[in-house]
């Protein structure tokens, strides 16, 4: 291993953490030494150690939304995690500063530039959020997910989102499809918390389909949320398969035939790398809309459809679906359509782009 590490700052939701884990992963299996900032609560406090990489912890929190007493202490909560931040750049002093995303990614990039170590970010989502749109303006390397996230005056190189191998390693949909008789294979994901009123108003919506024409039923409905999925499909006499958490996403996507679910930037690049079509409800709540933006791209390309949440309800599913489940031939042609927007090399791009901007600062 190198001696001076790579650090990467990412934290918070799998959107973030799961594609710099993939990156982390990669440098490691270069001989790359790889140190993680990242927060007490976020899902890097589990996953980043059971991958074996040391994390540093540093207090931060998100200020939206908060109230305000919330933004009353933000200067205070700021100016301390700066100063932990510091304190980890300048003990290990990495050879290359990677941010790709969430709360820790603000105090960390500023330490950074502060510390004169080199600067990368990755956005995932086709709407910047604001550390990001900060870091572009210092950074020295600036990546994207999607084309034209920001502003034409920053020199921004899109690269797509990191997608773990063995999804894009996935059989083409005509492989996949073309076996398969009988009813179509629906696949609904409501993210690792489930999502509420997916959990109430798909069974519902399935509840009005001919018994013999409904699709065959997995949710991934999450485990605060199980109970009231399960109270639903049984309201409505819709037979399912209830998962609270999936695993094993490659197991999933190489099952289905057609996905419901929100559109976190991280779900939009599997769907694409392993050729699916979907139905997108955006998360209502996600900063700046980002997940409307996010599902852009395949619904542009005939591969999706987009409907928001308000408009969402048991009989707008079933007109959709009564449409979508007629052959298994309609969803394989905007499987394709998918297929075609997928960046397999997006992960090994960017592994190599941070590998050319390891600095020589001492």
């Amino acid at each position: 291993m190198s001696s001076k590490p790579i650090l990467i700052m990412a934290g918070g939701t799998g959107g973030h953490v799961y594609p710099a884990l993939a990156v982390a992963i990669l440098l490691r299996s270069k001989s790359k030494n790889i140190l993680w900032l990242g927060t007490h609560r976020g899902l890097e406090a589990r996953l980043v150690p059971n991958a074996g990489i040391d994390l540093q912890k540093i207090s931060i929190k998100g200020l939206r939304k908060k109230g305000l007493m919330a933004l009353i202490c933000a200067p205070f909560q700021l100016a301390w995690a700066l100063i932990q931040s510091l304190t980890i750049m300048i003990r290990y002093r990495p050879s290359l500063v990677i941010g790709m995303g969430g709360f820790v990614s603000g105090p960390g990039g500023i330490a950074a530039w502060l510390t004169r170590r080199p600067l990368l970010i990755h956005e995932q989502n086709a709407v910047a959020g604001a550390t990001n749109g900060i870091l572009a303006t210092f950074a020295q390397v600036v990546l994207q997910a999607f084309p034209s996230t920001f502003d034409s005056k920053i020199s921004a190189k899109t690269v797509g989102n990191p997608v773990r191998q063995d999804i894009t390693n996935l059989p083409s949909p005509s492989e996949r499809y073309s076996p398969r008789k009988g009813r179509i294979r629906l696949l609904i994901l409501g993210g690792s918390q489930g999502a509420l009123s997916l959990n109430k108003k798909i069974p519902a919506g399935l509840g009005l389909i001919d018994p013999e024409k409904r699709p065959i039923v997995r949710h991934q409905c999450g485990e605060r949320t199980f109970d009231i999925a399960h109270k639903a499909y049984k309201d409505y006499d819709v037979d399912a398969e209830l998962i609270p958490f999936i695993n094993e996403m490659k197991t999933a996507y190489s099952w289905a035939d057609l996905v419901i679910c929100r559109a976190g930037a991280l779900t939009v690049a599997e769907l694409c790398a392993a050729g699916l079509p979907a139905i997108f409800i955006p998360y209502p709540s996600a900063v700046d809309d980002h997940q409307t933006a996010n599902a852009k791209l395949m619904t542009e390309a005939g591969a999706a459809i987009t409907i928001q949440e308000h408009d969402f309800t048991p009989e707008l599913l079933v007109n959709i679906l009564n449409d979508w489940l007629q052959s298994r031939s309609f969803l394989l042609k905007k499987a394709n359509k998918a297929r075609s927007l997928a960046q397999p090399d997006s992960l090994v791009q960017i592994t190599n782009i941070c590998l050319e901007n390891i600095g020589s600062a001492s």
